[in-house]
């Protein structure tokens, strides 16, 4: 009976309370005092829900038809995509194929423009159609996100993508030449000037064939700095170029900000240079690459880098300018500090005065002070590794150790003077103070449980120069039990965290059942001004201008051309115009279809039996694809989306005569 009461007074006053508050998109009636539902109570109790549990039910309760207050853009791991999710509520918005085909949205299943994009990610004559994708990165102006942009890489085969947020779609992928893997990508400069990509395993440059034997002498990483053209929209390679670095393993960057600006940051590890051959009696990968206490963490001005390429001091290798490793060196643009090893995560703060570095094998954090790297810089403080690199004296560059907890990898930010770190082995987030020159104030305020092996976490704003500190996601590696079971491979678990006061709270638990997301950023919902229908009729989505191959109602046609023929094609509630095309055995088929609606979510797809071919043709859109008529034969085509009552009569027949 008294929790039935505490339940009710908890109710009675949070109800009360969003009551009085004006929404942004409508004015809410104001419930007069005391007016719950007649079976609120009864509700509660049969179900068992706690105080706590109506509080977080509240804050996480999105009506139809609000909106959520902030974007949260995951990875979406194994799957190669990017997921777009609405915070509080936790609801999935959106699925962004990205390096993988996807066929609701048309992307990779014919669309001539998609397809071109997956064929710039190629690897040599190897057509890639998978993707892990990491580390998503939304484009910044003066250090804070503008909601223009979000880029993403692929670890497994050094990639990255643009994607543009009018319309949340890949515009863009672009293959590093010279590695095969990355893990420390994608981080923007702080003006998105340049999207940072960090090798993750060493190989010979290009991934040309080297014996292990010969590691030390022939294997290399390199840091790559994509310039970003904003007006165009795309990643310009040509005007792009890597740093070479040791065959060091690298792992996660950052780019400096404010006090920073101009320096990036990446840690590694296997200092060791150790290459495994567990079945040549050496040990496991695991225990060879961490028997160092210190790794390195590098240190580079990317700016110094850019007047270096501009005054021509580097080499092309496969296409790419690459600054060499003894050039870096001389020129002071790469620079190592000691780090405990096997780091994880490196984040700066919101003031770009201290970079925070995770150590999995151990439980403190090491901060670093952009000053005293500066003076270590300035005084030569430093040693030389067997690469002829800086290694900047540890005791003079290091701040202060901070102990949280087993297991930190990474760091956000709330912009109230506190930390959040993940801690994989305790399952927790550890809250910690920022004591700015004072070692002695940088302390640990709290730790709150998660479930479970959390990996990256995610602030609202979290790692700009002007952190919102109201929500943070833990995207934990295991689910174990908090979800029906739905066979061995189970879903990752995001859950919301409330760090808005004290003590955090846990309000949500979502389970994510595609992929495996690896790291997310979270963004004020008002920054984006994505469209809901294309500038105009006939638009070519990729190229943000009207397409050459629009059509209009009434300018159908068909065209033929020897054995090559073009078809011009509009989509409209509900019919296919033409709904019958007749073609010979042999013929290679050109054919553009327009959505010649305007009206707000009117889309229409097309799938074509028979030809692997499946297309999203949005408001306004006008999409192309090709394929050979190969197979005699009767097909039918439709319209995939419900746009209408006669949806179903929405379709034609293609007849290849013999």
């Amino acid at each position: 009976m008294k929790r039935l009461i505490l339940v009710s007074v908890v109710l009675l006053l949070l109800l009360s309370a969003l009551a009085g508050c004006a929404r942004k998109k409508e004015q809410a009636t104001p419930l007069p005092a005391g007016a719950l539902p007649a079976d609120a109570m009864a509700i509660a109790q049969e179900r068992g829900l706690t105080p706590d549990d109506i509080a977080a039910a509240l804050k996480t309760y999105m009506p139809s038809g609000k909106w959520d207050e902030y974007y949260l853009f995951s990875s979406g791991g194994h799957s190669g995509n990017l997921i777009v999710i609405g915070v509080p509520s936790m609801r999935i918005l959106k699925n962004i194929a990205v390096f993988t085909p996807e066929a609701w949205q048309g992307y990779g299943y014919g669309d001539k423009a998609t397809e071109e994009i997956l064929d710039a990610g190629n690897v040599g004559d190897v057509k890639i159609r998978m993707g892990d994708s990491h580390h998503p990165a939304l484009s910044e102006t003066n250090g804070d996100y503008d909601g223009q942009w979000v880029f993403i890489n692929d670890k497994a085969n050094a990639r990255v993508a643009v994607i543009d947020l009018r319309d949340f779609r890949t515009k863009q992928i672009v293959k590093d030449p010279n590695i095969i893997s990355n893990h420390g990508s994608t981080f923007v400069t702080p003006n998105t000037e340049y999207v940072i990509q960090g090798t993750q395993y060493a190989t010979p440059l290009g991934w040309d064939y080297a014996p292990l034997s010969e590691y030390k002498e022939k294997y290399r990483g390199v840091i790559t700095l994509w310039k970003f053209d904003r007006e165009k929209g795309r990643i310009v390679p040509e005007e792009s170029f890597s740093i070479e670095v040791p065959p060091y393993w690298q792992d996660l960057c950052d780019a400096g900000k404010l006090a920073s600006d101009g320096w990036a940051f990446c840690n590694s590890f296997n200092t060791e240079l150790f290459t495994g051959g567990n079945m040549q009696g050496n040990p496991q990968f695991e225990s060879g690459v961490s028997q160092r206490d210190m790794d390195y963490l590098h240190i580079f001005n990317w700016r110094k880098a850019a007047e270096v390429v501009a005054a021509g001091k580097y080499e092309v290798i496969n296409g790419m300018r690459v600054i060499r490793l003894p050039t870096a060196a001389a020129e002071g643009i790469l620079f190592f500090a000691p780090e405990p090893k096997s780091p994880h995560g490196v984040d700066v703060t919101p003031d770009g005065q201290y970079v925070v570095v995770s150590g999995k094998l151990d439980p403190h954090v090491t901060v670093y002070s952009m000053a005293k790297i500066e003076k270590a810089i300035a005084d030569r403080n430093w040693t030389l590794d067997d690469y002829g690199v800086p290694v900047l004296n540890y005791d003079a560059v290091m701040h202060v150790q901070v102990e949280l907890g087993l297991g930190p990898l990474h760091t956000q930010f709330d912009g109230q003077g506190y930390a959040y770190t993940s801690l994989f082995l305790d399952s927790a987030i550890a809250r910690w103070k920022l004591g700015g020159d004072d070692p002695a104030a940088w302390t640990l305020v709290e730790k709150t449980p998660v479930h479970y092996n959390v990996g990256h976490i995610a602030a609202a704003e979290g790692d700009t120069v002007n952190p919102d500190g109201k929500y943070l996601v833990a995207l934990n590696k295991w689910a174990v039990d908090r979800f029906l079971p739905v066979g061995p491979l189970l879903p990752q678990n995001l859950q919301l965290l409330d760090i808005s006061g004290s003590p955090v709270k846990l309000i949500y638990d979502m389970p994510m059942g595609i992929g495996e997301p690896h790291y997310a950023q979270m963004i004020k919902a008002d920054k984006l001004k994505p469209l809901n229908v294309y500038p105009q009729v006939g638009w070519d989505a990729i190229e943000w201008k009207p397409s050459p191959y629009a059509t209009k109602k009434g300018e159908e046609r068909i065209e033929r051309n020897g054995n090559h023929v073009t078809i011009y094609s509009t989509s409209i509630r509900s019919h296919i115009t033409p709904d019958r095309v007749e073609l010979k055995k042999g013929d290679h088929v050109t054919w553009h279809i327009t959505n010649v609606e305007t009206a707000h979510d009117a889309v229409h797809g097309f799938q074509l039996g028979g030809q692997n071919i499946s297309l999203s043709i949005e408001p306004g859109a006008t999409v192309t694809f090709e394929f050979v008529a190969s197979q005699d034969g009767t097909y039918a085509y439709y319209c995939t989306e419900f746009c209408s009552a006669l949806h179903l009569e929405m379709m034609g027949y293609m007849l290849v005569e013999p």
